[in-house]
């Protein structure tokens, strides 16, 4: 098996790789059967030069290959027809943006295989740089904090060589007695909940936020039965909830009154309810002033109406108007800031290449070369031979 690592050449230029140069050099000695090669490119994380000295052949045209790992989406011209690739497709929620793209997979035969849907037998993701978001998006609710109070500014991941370097900012914290609200027990909100941590930030359980104030910096971690309520029913029921989200309610109104910020950490599509609306956030009790959109899905379909459009890593922040519903500037007495970078785990592209190639090589490369006798590669199949495969063929009216 002959693996090309390629450039990633969606606009704006993603820095991570799948493979990082000494997995490259180990995935090669440890498996005398691959090969690996990888596209020149200026802007990755790891030079042209740092995978030269592990001796991983660097190769422009990887028409050659059997599989061709990417990060993000590839743009339409350069896919290779009848190739297989792995890359994060962002098409299994009907994304309009990537439509093109999915057309362009199946007019050139095309075998997609989508990272976010490779999952284990009980239905886990196995390849994911979700608990980088996570760490990345805390990070900046609390950067944040630090512009809003004038109490310390630190400088933002992306300046920041690692996350080692990332880590000395920290001594500069003055954090004023805030609550933080924190969504989710994935590996998104983990890693926001181990970045809080970081930061020696108590953590109390939801009812104790709710009901008390506090002479420290506080945060609370929200399971999906804290946030979401059915009618009639008296116990919350998981199963239930994922099979038929519209029929459930937010019940994160109290939060609203008792947060100072917001870590939004959840996987959402538009069939659940939103948090809160844009009317409550006219109340004048609504407190949350710091909101770090993490799952960062664009209102109208959004868990976050104040979510208007995603920021990026050179303008992270805007201001939100309540009152109007309109964009105002940042940290002002009467804005809401928003943070809502979609692509957070590039701020810190190094440590979380690394981690994500960990994965790769662990998980997916033993699949991988099992041929097609891996239902782990099968299920995350998108299309093959010109079609979609069986469990995606909902998307047929997205691509037609």
């Amino acid at each position: 098996m002959k693996i090309g690592i390629l450039r990633e050449e969606k606009l704006p230029y993603d820095s991570r790789v799948p493979l990082t140069p000494s997995q490259c050099k180990f995935l090669v000695e440890r498996n005398p059967d691959i090969e690996v090669v990888v596209q020149p490119c200026r802007y990755r994380c790891f030079t042209n030069e740092e995978f030269q000295y592990q001796d991983v052949k660097m190769q422009e045209d990887i028409s050659d290959c059997d599989v061709l790992l990417g990060v993000k989406e590839i743009p339409p011209p350069l896919l290779l027809k009848g190739k297989t690739y792995l890359f994060f497709s962002h098409t299994i929620k009907k994304q309009q943006q990537n439509r093109k793209m999915l057309q362009a997979v199946l007019e050139k035969e095309v075998r997609l295989i989508d990272y976010e849907c490779l999952k284990d037998k009980k239905g886990k993701r196995i390849v994911a740089f979700g608990r980088w978001a996570g760490i990345v998006g805390a990070y900046h609710a609390i950067r944040m904090v630090g512009f809003r109070t004038s109490r310390f500014r630190l400088r933002q991941m992306i300046d920041c060589l690692n996350f080692a370097e990332a880590q000395k900012e920290l001594e500069k914290l003055e954090m004023p007695n805030w609550k933080i609200v924190l969504t989710g027990t994935g590996r998104v909100s983990e890693g926001a909940a181990f970045m809080l941590d970081v930061m020696k930030i108590k953590k109390v359980s939801p009812y104790n936020f709710c009901y008390n104030e506090f002479d420290e910096p506080v945060y609370t971690q929200l399971a999906t039965a804290d946030m979401f309520y059915k009618e009639g029913q008296d116990k919350f029921d998981a199963v239930d909830y994922h099979a038929n989200p519209q029929v459930y309610k937010s019940s994160f109104y109290p939060f609203t009154k008792s947060a100072d910020v917001m870590i939004n950490g959840i996987y959402w599509d538009k069939r659940m309810p939103a948090f809160f609306t844009k009317e409550q956030m006219k109340e004048t009790d609504f407190r949350i002033k710091t909101i770090a959109d993490i799952t960062c899905d664009v209102a109208p379909d959004s868990s976050i109406p104040s979510t208007l459009y995603a920021s990026s890593i050179s303008d992270p922040y805007y201001g939100y108007e309540p009152s109007a519903g309109t964009l105002m500037q940042t940290f002002l007495p009467t804005s809401v800031d928003i943070m809502a970078i979609d692509n957070l785990p590039n701020e810190l592209p190094r440590d979380a290449s690394e981690d994500f190639g960990n994965m790769i090589i662990n998980r997916i490369i033993p699949e991988l070369q099992k041929g097609r006798g891996s239902d782990i590669i099968a299920n995350a199949t998108i299309t093959e031979n010109g079609k979609l495969t069986d469990a995606y063929l909902y998307l047929t009216d997205y691509v037609t």
